[in-house]
């Protein structure tokens, strides 16, 4: 019997957008996949895509303590019925409920990817709480991954665990990326052509692009408070928000929705399975995060010889060079993301030489199949030290 690899998420979207194609991979290396998740609107497309079977338990995003405890009893039995070999986690709530459940059902090896923290971002009692998620996951745990070396020195710093449980695979990412999809000769010119024209976009327009749910720690107030400034001395230029609002859990404020809605060179595409033609017909693009893993949409965006605007966050800064394949900003700051934006648009020298470098420096470092690789020589070495392989 191959051995069982269960693959665990807080909602299926996150199986669907941050390990792409790994499983249809470590099935032909030899393991039986398996993935674990809420249920959402993604579950149908991901077994699809991943040609894997979900299996789907109470989980929230929320602390919600008498669900979190069901789905917890659920996970914990599904364990004892499978018998996976390896349970891999990703997202916080999904991280204590597989890092637990598969200790307490004797799961040898049980391994979690840290793709950004979200209590980052919060203080208080709230903080103590996730704090303490954070440190039981990591007890669990065999083996922690986090997806960035900044995100490591964190985790270590504020002692979640020792040193030795902590490593961060090839140079980070929860993924790499598949440099070939996301090249723009993959797409039609003509189509290109059109889509532009459906959202008015013109030959001379410097169009900066944003990708993300848009949300306040994605920076999106600043993003748009910067482009409305630039906008008053630079009328060509357009700001392209590829990504669905999340008013429920992080709003952004009344005053950013009226611009959003009534500036028509805010451009508000909402959630795309594919936006690959969104940056193909971008020229920068402007990704002002407080708090991120490894982000999947610099890479997205390099690839397609987009120079990036990014924060001094973890992972974004290690994606981005400044002044090579782009300019990071500090969080939070609209005056310090108005300038960057305004350096790409004027400084014609700089920016030139930031998108020359920008598809050359993801594929020389994150190639999708060769992070594949260095995860399967992780399993592969943690079914050995327990005499399962």
């Amino acid at each position: 019997m191959p051995p069982v690899l269960i693959r665990i998420t807080t909602v299926p979207l996150s199986l669907q957008k941050l390990i792409t194609g790994q499983l249809p991979y470590m099935r032909s290396k030899g393991f039986e996949p398996v993935m674990v998740s809420a249920a959402g609107p993604e579950s149908e497309a991901v077994v699809r895509e991943q040609a894997t079977p979900l299996i789907e338990i109470g989980m929230t995003r929320k602390i919600t303590p008498v669900q979190d405890l069901k789905a917890l009893w659920q996970f914990y039995r599904l364990c004892k019925k499978y018998k996976p070999a390896i349970v891999h986690s990703h997202t916080p709530k999904a991280g204590i409920i597989g890092m637990l459940g598969a200790k307490l059902a004797g799961v040898p090896v049980r391994l979690h990817t840290v793709a950004g923290l979200p209590l980052m971002e919060t203080e208080g009692k709230k903080r103590q709480v996730l704090e303490a998620v954070e440190k039981l996951t990591y007890t669990c745990a065999t083996k922690v991954y986090p997806n960035s070396t900044v995100l490591k020195e964190f985790i270590l710093e504020s002692k979640f665990c020792a040193p030795d449980k902590v490593k961060v695979i090839g140079n980070g990412s929860s993924n790499g990326i598949n440099t070939e999809f996301f090249h723009k000769e993959q797409l039609d010119a003509a189509q290109l052509e059109e889509l532009k024209a459906q959202l008015g976009i013109m030959p001379d327009d410097f169009v900066f692009v944003f990708i993300g749910r848009l949300v306040k720690d994605k920076g999106i107030q600043e993003l748009v408070n910067a482009f409305k400034k630039l906008q008053e001395q630079h009328p060509q230029i357009k700001l392209l928000l590829v990504g669905p609002f999340e008013q429920d859990l992080d709003p952004i404020n009344d005053s950013i929705l009226k611009e959003i809605e009534n500036n028509p060179a805010i451009l508000s595409v909402g959630f795309q399975h594919d936006v690959r033609p969104y940056l193909a017909i971008s020229q920068a693009l402007a990704f002002p995060s407080y708090r991120e893993g490894f982000p999947n949409v610099p890479m997205q965006a390099g690839c397609f010889d987009l120079p990036s605007i990014v924060t001094n966050i973890n992972g974004c800064n290690e994606i981005i060079q400044h002044g090579e394949n782009g300019l990071i900003v500090s969080p939070k700051s609209t005056e310090e993301l108005y300038e960057a934006m305004l350096t790409f648009i004027t400084d014609k020298k700089i920016f030139a030489h930031m998108q020359s470098k920008a598809r050359q420096m993801i594929v020389e470092r994150y190639e999708q199949t060769h992070f594949w690789e260095l995860l399967l020589q992780e399993y592969q070495t943690h079914l050995k030290q327990h005499e399962l392989i």
